[in-house]
């Protein structure tokens, strides 16, 4: 087994991100649909993710020691792939297939097509009920990995995922680590607009959940918070990372209207080229990240 060794300089994992937003973008224009808001914004986060917080072998993708990652906004899985595709679980030339009919790589993931899915998701509000499955079973088999699930916060208006919320709490089930988007926008509009959610520290301190808020384009801050809740003991983590929709590209940026769009192929070319003045900008260290 050769466990995923960390990459840990900021300026590496920035331009990672970088390229992973550019290939999002490329993918879901070649596939005429899918999510763009919220898988450039996350980019960051799953960037950290992969390259350097997970316990996971991209070789061995079954290997029974290996941290469990559940996507609960399916939706934005383009941003999963690229993640997985850079390093390592797939060539990088299979993200062009995103959503063509027979691919691995559907709209939302299928946990039989692609090795390295957990879960098959889509339904919103079911990912923090299947983490808790997933961290009792690892507890009755003796196992110490952690469970992430990622979750929007749009979904927090869901039932469901407060079940969770209160089943992990009352079992104690301190190897689960949960990542909420807090992008504030859904497909009809901003989330307070629609059915208002703050303050999410608030509600899940009062569920007996560990709580920290970050903002989820810092590494420094995502990477401390994930190491902070690896110590948790005795309670649930939930970190709560403020998040830029459309992260990059100045006319997605915030835009709800992006939620559930793809880019036309001049939007994508605008869209690339400030993605490469980024990119310019974190290698000559002029960028703020």
């Amino acid at each position: 087994m050769a466990e995923h060794q960390p990459i840990t300089d900021d300026k590496q994992l920035a331009l990672l991100a970088n390229t992973i937003r550019q290939d999002v973008l490329k993918a879901l224009t070649a596939a005429g649909s899918g999510h763009p808001g919220g898988s450039l914004g996350m980019a960051d986060i799953f960037t950290a993710l992969y390259f350097h917080a997970l316990k996971h072998d991209p070789q061995n993708p079954t290997w029974q020691e290996r941290d469990r990652l559940l996507l609960s906004n399916g939706h934005i899985c383009p941003v999963m792939y690229a993640a997985m595709a850079h390093v390592g679980y797939f060539p990088t030339e299979e993200l062009m297939t995103l959503r063509k009919f027979g691919a691995r790589l559907q709209g939302h993931p299928h946990r039989v097509a692609l090795p390295g899915i957990e879960t098959t998701s889509g339904p919103l509000g079911s990912g923090v009920s299947q983490a808790v499955g997933m961290a009792l079973a690892a507890r009755l088999d003796n196992k110490r990995h952690h469970v992430y699930v990622l979750t929007s916060d749009g979904e927090h208006q869901e039932g469901n995922t407060w079940e969770g919320v209160m089943m992990a709490a009352a079992y104690k089930l301190d190897n689960i680590i949960q990542i909420i988007d807090r992008n504030n926008i859904q497909i009809e509009g901003n989330t307070e607009d629609v059915m208002p959610l703050d303050s999410l520290r608030a509600k899940y301190s009062a569920f007996n959940w560990n709580v920290r808020e970050i903002d989820g384009h810092n590494f420094s801050q995502i990477i401390e918070a994930i190491n902070w809740a690896k110590d948790s003991v005795g309670k649930p983590t939930v970190i709560i990372a403020t998040t830029v929709p459309g992260r990059g590209v100045s006319f997605m940026e915030h835009q709800y209207s992006w939620h559930g769009k793809a880019p036309k192929p001049e939007e994508l070319a605008a869209a690339l080229k400030e993605l490469q003045t980024i990119r310019e900008q974190i290698e000559t260290n002029t960028y703020d990240y």
